[in-house]
């Protein structure tokens, strides 16, 4: 009967990583669309009703294209870093499937922060392993970045703990039932939704790929599999980060239609910033995390403190 119960479970997983990547694909075709409107332009249309095989062609036409690598590469590490990345970024999914399997995850939030912390060696390694300087210079300012934003994203996520006192995801379906944390923490939800912009490396805070100095950062030297294995992990990183806004502010994971919507409008409200707001400088995306964000999430952090000793 265990084992039964072990092959369910990985069957679970399975269904899960398959849908995540139909939702990728789909969010691509999504963006695509979304940013050619934003430009008073039709985004794809051609393949398929209304362009709806678009990114499946895509994925046929990156798998299938030859692989080119750099002769002075690091290439066992170069070769293996995309699919480690890729890995990672279907790991945090495991947090989620909650409802089948009867799978429960107590410790869903620290699982979240080992993953994301450990996303940022994957960048590092891919940029230096490629050996050019372009994809080093990349991948250290995608480093910077990434570590100086998660310190204010643990900051507010332990505010939400302190308000639940417990690490498990499923908890704040029963914490929101009467009224949303949004309307609780109003600033500190926008803090975490523009950190998580910063976190999954999306404009304004695309300084991984600064296409005027870097070209594109530290994937220049990939091609083919190795490249769609990193777009699959940022587009997959972004579906998860929207998820996350969803379950700590918006009601928390539910299967109904309306937390479908609104984890697509959370995706679109990503893609609506990329369409909107040029990049930021580099200094004052530090200074914004230093000086802006760290504070008040501290400050913020005390005050929930506070109010979980009077209560």
């Amino acid at each position: 009967m265990i084992l039964k119960d072990y092959i369910l479970v990985m069957l679970g997983m399975i269904i899960l990583i398959i849908g995540v990547l139909i939702g990728v694909a789909f969010m691509t075709l999504m963006e695509r669309k979304v940013l050619g409107y934003i430009q008073i332009r039709k985004g794809p249309n051609k393949v398929g009703f209304i362009g709806i095989l678009q990114p499946f062609s895509d994925g046929v036409k990156l798998f299938i294209k030859e692989q080119s690598y750099p002769n002075f590469s690091n290439y066992m590490i170069y070769y293996i870093s995309p699919i480690v990345g890729f890995i990672l970024s279907l790991m945090m999914w495991m947090l989620i499937p909650y409802y089948f399997n009867m799978m429960n995850f107590n410790l869903g939030m620290l699982f979240f922060f080992c993953c994301s912390s450990l996303s940022v060696y994957v960048v590092m390694i891919a940029g230096w392993s490629s050996n050019s300087n372009y994809a080093l210079l990349g991948g250290l300012r995608s480093v910077a970045q990434t570590i100086s934003y998660e310190v204010s994203l643990v900051l507010i996520m332990m505010s939400v703990i302190l308000l639940i006192m417990d690490f498990n995801l499923v908890k704040f379906f029963e914490y929101q039932y009467m009224i949303w944390f949004i309307f609780l923490m109003f600033p500190l939800s926008l803090i975490w939704f523009s950190s998580s912009l910063a976190e999954t490396n999306r404009t304004p805070f695309d300084f991984a790929e600064g296409e005027s100095e870097l070209v594109s950062g530290f994937n220049i030297e990939y091609s083919s599999g190795g490249f769609a294995l990193i777009f699959l992990a940022e587009y997959s990183s972004i579906m998860f980060m929207s998820m996350m806004f969803v379950l700590m502010y918006m009601g928390g994971y539910s299967l109904t239609l309306l937390f479908y919507f609104k984890l697509v409008f959370l995706c679109f409200l990503f893609i609506w910033v990329r369409g909107t707001l040029p990049r930021y400088r580099y200094d004052k995306l530090m200074y914004l995390a230093w000086k802006s964000y760290l504070p008040i999430s501290l400050n913020y952090l005390l005050f929930f403190l506070g109010v979980k000793l009077i209560i």
